[in-house]
């Protein structure tokens, strides 16, 4: 007995005495907690599940930083909830393919919350009789100025993160938020893999700013899939998908004040799919096209890919299609001032292609300037994205109709 004691003590001490280059397998044990109020030190949130409560501000100076893996939780029955990052502020949420930062709402509603909203102080245009730098205010409810000269502003680094059932709509063009609200970030920030799902507004906004998104996913969101104003600029944009069902507006609008400018953002990789049967959200708005340009919005965009952007027929009749130029200011000085390039378009199943806003202007290729900033393929590709946790909801994958 004495022996066979001795041997099964040998043989437990050999098995859990592993070498330094033997795998361990360990469990994290999420952390919980709340976050609410002004965060006005550097602040980790730790691998875990956290309750977001009220409008949660990072101050100027300050760094939050949320570890890959973790949840944060809103509820709408406590009010008006969101994460704001001050200009001067930077938000840290660093996720993986496997292991995102995903932050919901507990009811699953659309447009139960305000989503991320971050401050910077790039370069907006807001008039063009104003001297630069020039400032607007924010549309959000908290009524901020954003805008400056800091084109290199850095509000922090944003990879692998889900926003699900924001863009609360309180008072329209005065409250109210979308999944991602992007007011006049500049170039320093990161954002990539980034998703915004179920929304009830607009997926992506930018007002303004010079920040570029690459790998972004906006799904199932009732306004615009990706929607810019104030003369957003940034030039490193990849591989952008909308995938528009049920209730959605346009895939893009594109707009910039009304001030006829030089420049406009540069987006490569390009996917807009609308699912059989989607309406336009509001039936006294007729806003089902793919690409809208109005109020002298420009850029350059390739590698497109189009499809399922076709006339509505219930409850209203509706005509859509796959690009809309709304004025002919926008017409004049963008299309035909050769500042609107879309080239390497791919287009199926969708009921027209050109669609003019107004009776004093007919769109069509031909309006181009150069005709080479309007060409059509059989081969663009589009976004570009691969498939994992961070694109998947309650078991779909929601990278499945790219």
């Amino acid at each position: 007995m004495k022996k066979l004691f001795v041997s099964l003590f040998a043989m437990t001490l050999a098995l859990t005495s592993c070498s330094s280059n033997d795998e361990e397998t360990t469990t994290k044990t999420p952390a919980t907690g709340e976050i609410t109020g002004t965060i006005t030190e550097n602040k980790t949130l730790p691998y875990g599940n956290y309750t977001l409560k009220g409008m949660v501000k990072v101050a100027a100076g300050v760094t939050l930083t949320i570890e890959s893996g973790s949840t944060i939780t809103a509820d709408k029955t406590t009010g008006d909830n969101g994460l704001v990052i001050l200009n001067g502020g930077k938000l840290i949420a660093v996720g993986t393919a496997d292991a995102p930062i995903v932050f919901t709402e507990k009811s699953k509603i659309p447009g139960s919350w305000a989503g991320i909203i971050m401050y910077g102080d790039a370069p907006i245009v807001n008039s063009s009789t104003n001297p630069a730098p020039q400032t607007a205010t924010s549309e959000d409810g908290l009524a901020l100025t954003y805008g400056g000269s800091n084109a290199a502003h850095n509000g922090g680094t944003l990879k692998y993160v889900r926003v699900e059932y924001a863009g609360q709509v309180i008072t329209t063009n005065s409250k109210e938020h979308n999944g991602f609200s992007f007011y006049s970030v500049g170039s320093g920030t990161v954002l990539e893999n980034l998703v915004s799902y179920m929304g009830n507004d607009d997926g992506f906004e930018f007002y303004g700013g010079t920040v570029s998104g690459k790998n972004l996913v906006s799904y199932g969101n009732k306004d615009d899939s990706f929607d810019w104003q104030d003369g957003w600029r940034g030039q490193d944009n990849t591989n952008w998908y909308a995938y528009q069902t049920g209730v959605g507006n346009y895939g893009m609008e594109i707009e910039s004040k009304g001030v006829n400018n030089n420049f406009g953002p540069k987006v490569v990789g390009i996917t807009l799919k609308r699912a059989a049967g989607t309406t336009t959200e509001s039936q006294s708005e007729i806003q089902l096209d793919a690409i809208q340009f109005k109020k002298e919005g420009n850029g350059d965009y390739s590698n497109i890919v189009i499809d399922g952007y076709k006339n509505q027929t219930t409850p209203t009749a509706y005509n859509g299609g796959v690009l809309q130029v709304l004025d002919l200011n926008t017409y004049n000085n963008q299309i035909a001032g050769g500042k609107i390039k879309l080239n390497n378009i791919k287009i199926t199943n969708c009921d027209n292609t050109f669609i003019s806003g107004v009776s004093t202007f007919t769109l069509s290729a031909n309006s181009f300037n150069p005709t080479t900033n309007w060409t059509i393929s059989t081969t663009a590709t589009g976004a570009t994205l691969t498939s994992g946790a961070w694109a998947t909801v309650n078991g779909v994958n929601l990278l499945g109709n790219l």
